[in-house]
């Protein structure tokens, strides 16, 4: 079997909206708080120097949000309320939603802001079929060779909502994207906004998970070195994290290979 990492990495050296913090406690610097550690709580002294070179475990601390990296989106991140009920948070949802047969779509050469229905449809008719009910649809934007400047959170595809219900309206729970959301960027939906009073060109991916229940899989990467539209798995569960509106992914794709 063939993987192909699809995910993108949490990187502090990066820039991002909401920057990282990534604290390293060495080796040799966990071998001491261990001692301290020891000592304080328990009363317990500990001779770090018959460690082999004194040195412990190390230990990485991290600030950052749940939309940092790739991740995954619950319903309950598009708003507190929903039409068909509660929205769930992510450790709620279902595993059998996040391993299942992917497809591919090519937005690459489609400008920045949000591809309409069409284009899918453009792109069903290329690859000669339609998304089944639970594949996992990917969005090839191209916008993850921006991953870690600021052009990445500017400069992207995302989907209108009528192309978003459209997914959804063929059975598709888990839609991806290589770009940094499912929208279109910030600032061209507050601009179309300012130009034609439409509320409805703010935010209507996201939005539309208020109609029904789905989740993101935004800041992939490598859609690129997919072999073809179809004919993989997608395994991309997401970290199970009590109450939270999205939860990290190690998203890969699996090739099955003669």
């Amino acid at each position: 079997m063939r993987i192909i990492d699809l995910s993108t990495a949490v990187d502090a050296s990066g820039w991002e909206p909401d920057p990282i913090t990534h604290t390293v406690l060495t080796p040799a610097e966990g071998a001491v708080h261990m001692a301290e550690g020891m000592r304080e709580r328990f009363g317990v002294e500990f001779d770090i120097s018959v460690l082999p070179g004194g040195e412990l475990l190390s230990l990485d601390t991290l600030t950052l949000t749940t939309h940092t990296g790739t991740h995954v989106d619950a319903p309950s991140h598009y708003g507190s309320r929903a039409r068909y009920g509660t929205p769930r948070h992510i450790d709620q949802m279902p595993l059998d939603w996040f391993i299942r047969p992917g497809m591919v779509l090519d937005l690459s050469t489609e400008p920045v802001g949000a591809a309409g229905a069409d284009v899918l449809r453009r792109e069903f008719d290329r690859i000669g079929r339609l998304p089944q009910p639970m594949d996992i649809v990917l969005l090839r934007t191209g916008a993850d060779r921006l991953a870690g400047t600021p052009g990445y959170f500017t400069g992207f595809t995302g989907l209108d909502g009528a192309a978003t219900r459209l997914l959804l309206n063929l059975g598709v729970r888990v839609i991806g994207t290589d770009a940094f959301s499912l929208d279109a960027p910030f600032g061209h939906m507050i601009k179309e906004y300012q130009r034609t009073g439409d509320r409805g060109v703010l935010w209507p991916a996201h939005f539309v998970g208020r109609e029904r229940e789905y989740c993101q899989i935004e800041r992939l990467a490598n859609l690129a070195e997919l072999p073809a539209a179809t004919g993989f798995t997608v395994s991309c569960p997401p970290v199970r994290i009590a109450g939270a509106g999205a939860g990290w992914c190690r998203a890969v794709a699996l090739i099955d290979e003669e």
